[in-house]
């Protein structure tokens, strides 16, 4: 049986040959840190992240916006390290923006392509590089 899930999600996150049926264990590998480095800039807190934004990677990228949200006028996500965002992290940003300023910096294809195609593009503010969305 493939290691795939059946939904299509990411075999990424399944141990090579081990199948998450009910005659084996669930062996899901732990997802990698999305988080990177968190600054300042001209005023702004700056949220690296790379990797997955997913339901499973999203509790420490959501206790950061938090933080940032909670303590500073705008905070900047730089996402160009993201290689896939799904619905749940879309609803993330979505949630963010609205409670306070987030502005989305240098965004990847995989993420740029997910704001596209929801509309959501019209919604976030976007910006092309990480000075340019703290400068604001």
């Amino acid at each position: 049986m493939s290691p795939r899930p059946a939904d299509g999600g990411s075999a990424a996150r399944y141990a090579p040959g081990v199948s998450a049926t009910p005659d084996h264990d669930d062996r899901r590998v732990a997802a990698a840190p999305v988080l990177g480095e968190e600054y300042a800039l001209d005023g702004a807190w700056v949220i690296r992240v790379r990797g997955d934004l997913d339901l499973d990677s999203l509790p420490p990228l959501r206790a950061a916006l938090e933080a940032a949200t909670g303590t500073r006028p705008v905070t900047v996500l730089d996402a160009s390290g993201v290689t896939f965002a799904d619905s749940s992290a879309l609803n993330l940003l979505l949630d963010t923006a609205q409670a306070a300023t987030l502005r989305i910096a240098a965004p990847s294809e995989a993420l740029l392509r997910l704001l596209r195609i929801t509309g959501a593009d019209q919604v976030l503010p976007v910006w092309p590089d990480v000075a340019r969305a703290a400068a604001g």
